[in-house]
């Protein structure tokens, strides 16, 4: 009774959604109604491999880092996604000699860039092997927020202690003024 429009397929005379979303019959001039499928623009934004995403550190081990992806480039995500920074993906050289634990901590928020969709447990794989890649911001164990001071260090700036990160170097057109 009605040609299938798009989000949808047709098998054995029946319109089949062929993506998650929400019904829409539309009828022009008097004619039978086209079905389709409309999402939610923001519902389909996922992390694709090459985007540079923010995320948070939830747990860190010998090697590697696990984060929940909160935003891909400025956007944020209406749900989080699980992601993984693996050892050898923190930096680009002397990559037998990092350490996560020096890199990151649990409560970091980092930028990543995603290098693969991941495995099993549908991880995504991130990588920080860009200077302009890493912890962007930290907060000591006063509370307070870091000052990066070297690309390896953050300090407190009220304590004065210094912590090891793999610290980003945010570019000036992403600094807010």
């Amino acid at each position: 009774e009605a040609p299938a429009g798009s989000g949808t397929y047709t098998r054995h005379g029946f319109i089949f959604s062929s993506l998650a979303g929400c019904l829409e019959k539309r009828s022009e001039d008097g004619g039978l109604p086209l079905v389709s499928v409309v999402r939610d623009a923001e519902a389909q934004l996922l992390p694709d491999v090459g985007a540079v995403v923010t995320c948070k550190v939830c747990s860190i081990n010998s090697r590697f880092a696990k984060v929940h992806i909160l935003y891909v480039g400025s956007t944020p995500l209406k749900s989080t996604f699980r992601g993984t920074i693996r050892r050898e993906d923190i930096r680009a050289t002397e990559k037998d000699k990092v350490e996560v634990y020096k890199s990151f901590r649990p409560g970091d928020i980092v930028l990543a860039k995603v290098i693969s969709l991941g495995d099993a447990q549908s991880n995504y794989l991130l990588s920080t092997a860009e200077n302009e890649l890493g912890v962007v911001v930290a907060r000591s164990e006063a509370g307070v927020q870091m000052v990066p001071i070297s690309w390896c260090e953050m300090q407190c700036p009220r304590t004065h202690t210094k912590d090891f990160r793999k610290v980003a170097r945010v570019q000036p057109q992403f600094l807010q003024t």
